[in-house]
């Protein structure tokens, strides 16, 4: 089996139908996660007018395409570690994916996630024109949250593109991996990634105040070093994006603060109030008119009332703010959803399924 011209077509061919993520195990047919966000087999399909009978992947079959997509070195440190991440891009039509490449009960498996070509617009991603003002500011932290697979990855390339079209900036990401591809446009674009540009995560973080940005994005705020150094990077005046991997925002502010010890924490809530904008905290979820997903949105923007319960450790009262706060275009992910639901694009079941008070909603929908 030539591997690598295997898993270009597979690759090229879910990528058209519009599969998002593409699973290969051991003893196992190829999975794809299709438009209604399940998971199927792909046991056929059709390349040059021939239909294309695909058979269960052996360990041998799993192990040759691991190394015909990732560099031999990696090949090792994958043996030593049992998982790895990295991009792949196809030889023909250059589609780029995200890829983990993992050990399980049954040894090798390998998920690809797609990754368009084109980066969507802001409207595109449904981000109201308020959203640009984030990408005007000169200072601050921006934070965009919500589970795996929930277009946060995607939504701050559309905010950096836009950057990168309208203003005159130092732009740098760090990324793991490379998802979209920036061409500096209006602005310089330097882009990182981790294992092939630098070997770790925390030293180009600790690099970039001597590389001149104007415009940062990190990939994850992954740890109390990560966070620590977001917030000192928007604290002297960088614009900071990043991403958590938190369902709303109070959980956002609490996972920050968390992280660090009881005798640090007043200082960085003190820290995090005076550099955080905004938390735009999302999700995908199944539209009810046609098969594919549209995203459910809770927005946070600091004002004093914001600042202050985050100063004096009183996070959750912050629900409050966001039900009461909308000429800000503050909005608790429960009414966005409730209003997913009102214009027809949510069912009832999808509702329940993603609300957090349904009491409240009860009440709202009568």
């Amino acid at each position: 089996m030539e591997y690598w011209n295997y898993i270009d077509t597979i690759l090229e061919y879910a990528t058209k139908q519009g599969f998002s993520d593409i699973h290969l195990k051991t003893d196992s047919y190829i999975k794809i996660r299709n438009k209604n966000w399940e998971i199927d087999d792909l046991i056929e399909f059709e390349t040059d007018w021939k239909i294309q009978k695909l058979e269960i992947l052996s360990i041998e079959n799993i192990r040759g395409i691991i190394k015909t997509i990732i560099w031999e070195d990696w090949y090792t440190q994958f043996k030593e570690t049992y998982e790895l991440d990295t991009s792949y891009t196809t030889k023909g039509n250059s589609e780029k994916y995200r890829v983990n490449v993992y050990h399980d009960s049954e040894w090798y498996s390998i998920a690809f996630r797609t990754i368009p070509k084109i980066i969507p617009s802001l409207a595109e991603l449904w981000l109201w024109d308020n959203i640009k003002e984030l990408c005007h500011k000169s200072k601050w932290l921006v934070l965009v949250t919500g589970p795996t697979w929930s277009w946060k990855s995607t939504n701050l390339a559309s905010m950096i593109d836009y950057i990168n079209s309208n203003f005159k900036k130092h732009i740098i990401t760090i990324e793991d991996p490379v998802e979209f591809v920036l061409k500096s446009k209006k602005s310089l674009v330097n882009q990182r990634e981790v294992w092939h540009h630098t070997k770790w995560f925390d030293n180009a973080i600790k690099s970039l105040l001597r590389e001149d940005p104007d415009i940062i994005m990190i990939w994850e705020m992954r740890d109390l070093e990560t966070i620590k150094a977001a917030i000192t990077l928007a604290e002297t005046w960088h614009l900071v994006f990043s991403t958590l991997h938190t369902n709303d925002s109070v959980q956002s502010i609490d996972r920050i603060i968390d992280v660090f010890s009881s005798s640090q924490q007043k200082q960085i809530r003190m820290q995090l109030a005076m550099s955080l904008v905004w938390i735009v905290s999302q999700r995908l979820v199944s539209r009810s008119d046609k098969p594919w997903r549209v995203p459910a949105r809770e927005v946070l923007i600091t004002n004093d009332a914001v600042r202050n319960l985050i100063i004096t450790g009183k996070a959750h009262h912050l629900y409050s703010v966001l039900e009461v706060w909308q000429k800000e275009w503050m909005i608790l992910m429960d009414k966005y959803l409730i209003a997913l639901y009102k214009k027809w694009i949510i069912d009832k079941d999808t509702l329940y399924s993603y609300i957090r008070d349904k009491d409240s909603a009860e009440m709202l929908l009568n």
